[in-house]
């Protein structure tokens, strides 16, 4: 047994040596800063990674937090949006899979690490047999195999007992080249790759919920806004109809004006009909139906609706991103596995080693005399194997270059989507409020409109034009207001949506 516990004892101290590569991070394959065509992106100096520059006031409080740590609570400000994120985060089955998905691969690395230790195990056993009248044994004894003897006439039959306890381990491989080091270290570095994919998978789902929502703000908008101009048609209408029965105006004119009464009809039942879709989509993201007792729904056009996100921020932080860590996770991954197809070059040596006791009675099972050890081990030096083992090593070296491409086309991806979400934000501040004069315009020009066309200067087709104008730049600025916020939104996702850790509540 000295012998076992001092091989352990060398395994534990061989082990901690491994054939892994010395891992380096890839060089960043973006600039430090972003495009200078990002409206509202100031230049930042270089940051190393984990930096950041630029500050964020909180909307709750009056500290100021780094832009790496602005929480879904601090960037969405409206507290019905703020209660429908926290049912999905609560019942989202798509999270939840990705939560049981982290689970199980967190299973699956402490299996790995198992294979470090001696699976130690007690046994006890019993073996009893009855020999013939007829003097036949079994050659090698009792419990032997191999044919029979036959023993002097006269023997009686007799029943042979064998009890045996014991402790012990088999096929303990010593990791002395670091092959199952590597393996456990690939399946750690594969748990935290997934456990950053379902953080990838919240701050998504956040992302969603405030999407849809807004979606259904805007529905909402164009219903009211559809009510009000079939209202305004229908007084329109009514009046050029008092009008044409005192033979003031022309069938054209009530014609047109009836028209336009049945297009705006025809518009509220589509945005009616798309109010409830962008509703079902939005209860889908919940994973249940949208309580009754929210907070009241903001107007699409508040100013309160989401936070801003500072400027001056650098590239590095990208390095936070949950896409960009997992994908790092599995550069890693890929660089112990290495180092386990390296270690089927060296030998092998396996341990197995029992000890305990054994008697022919029971009752002695435990007296002195009744020792019993046994230690084999086994070495195995590979030296042909058709080549698997140096194919195993090649396709270990290309699974790691695939893996560099993939975290750096990763990182790539991540840069495009936030340059393009921070050219896009002062664009959308532009055009917003040129198409805010275009309404304030179009509502004078069919106000006067609709004078001369009560005052019988002009036809009502003046008015008609005047009011279809009116009537698309408001549905345009408020289609524009949430694509606006979706972009915002999309800036904060791409920005990796607050990289502080998650708590239970999501935040």
């Amino acid at each position: 047994m000295k012998r076992v516990v001092i091989a352990l004892l060398v395994s534990a101290t061989l082990g901690a040596c491994t054939l892994m590569p010395h891992y380096q991070r890839p060089q960043s394959p973006v600039p430090d800063t972003w495009p200078a065509d990002s409206a509202g992106a100031a230049p930042a100096a270089p940051a190393a990674a984990g930096g950041a520059s630029g500050t964020y006031r909180a909307a709750r409080g009056s500290a100021s937090v780094s832009a790496d740590q602005i929480g879904w609570r601090d960037f969405f400000t409206d507290p019905r949006l703020e209660r429908l994120i926290d049912i999905a985060l609560a019942n989202n089955r798509n999270l939840r899979i990705a939560v049981l998905n982290v689970a199980a691969s967190e299973a699956q690395f402490r299996i790995e690490r198992g294979n470090l230790f001696p699976a130690i195990s007690a046994s006890g056993s019993e073996f009893a047999e009855r020999l013939p009248a007829n003097g036949a044994l079994p050659l090698g004894g009792p419990g032997g195999s191999g044919g029979s003897t036959l023993v002097p006439s006269g023997a009686t039959a007799t029943t042979f007992h064998y009890y045996s306890a014991g402790i012990g381990f088999t096929n303990y491989e010593l990791d002395l080249f670091g092959r199952e080091r590597s393996l456990t270290t690939a399946a750690f570095e594969q748990y935290l790759a997934q456990s950053e994919s379902s953080r990838s998978t919240q701050i998504s789902l956040v992302a969603e919920v405030a999407t849809d929502y807004f979606a259904v703000l805007a529905d909402q908008g164009l219903v009211r806004l559809t009510q009000e101009t079939l209202r305004s048609e229908t007084e329109s209408y009514e009046l050029t109809k008092a009008m044409y029965d005192r033979d003031t105006t022309t069938l054209l004119s009530l014609r047109q004006a009836e028209s336009a009464v049945d297009a705006a009809r025809a518009s509220l039942a589509q945005y009616q009909r798309q109010l409830a879709q962008d509703t079902h989509a939005l209860t889908l993201v919940l994973g249940q139906e949208i309580p009754a007792d929210l907070p009241p729904a903001a107007d699409i056009n508040a100013e309160e609706l989401l936070a801003s996100v500072p400027d001056g921020l650098p590239s590095q932080l990208l390095t936070h991103r949950p896409d960009i860590v997992s994908a790092e996770h599995a550069l890693r991954a890929a660089n112990a596995n290495i180092g386990a197809a390296r270690a089927a070059f060296f030998p092998s040596i396996q341990l197995t080693a029992s000890g305990g006791t054994a008697s022919g009675r029971l009752s002695g099972l435990f007296r002195g005399g009744t020792g019993t050890w046994s230690f084999a081990p086994t070495i195995t030096l590979p030296i042909f194997s058709g080549g698997q083992n140096v194919a195993n090593l090649d396709l270990a070296h290309i699974e790691k270059n695939v893996a560099i491409a993939q975290y750096e086309l990763t990182i790539q991806t991540a840069f495009r989507e936030v340059s393009d979400a921070l050219s896009a934000r002062g664009t959308y501040l532009d055009q917003r409020g040129a198409q805010q004069a275009l309404v304030v315009a179009d509502a004078d020009a069919y106000r006067l409109a609709e004078m001369r066309f009560r005052s019988g200067v002009d036809s009502y087709l003046s008015t008609l034009d005047a009011q279809r104008s009116l009537y698309a730049a408001q549905q345009e600025l408020v289609t524009l207001r949430q694509a606006e916020l979706a972009n915002r939104v999309t800036l904060y996702k791409a920005l990796g949506g607050g990289w502080q850790p998650h708590t239970a509540s999501g935040e």
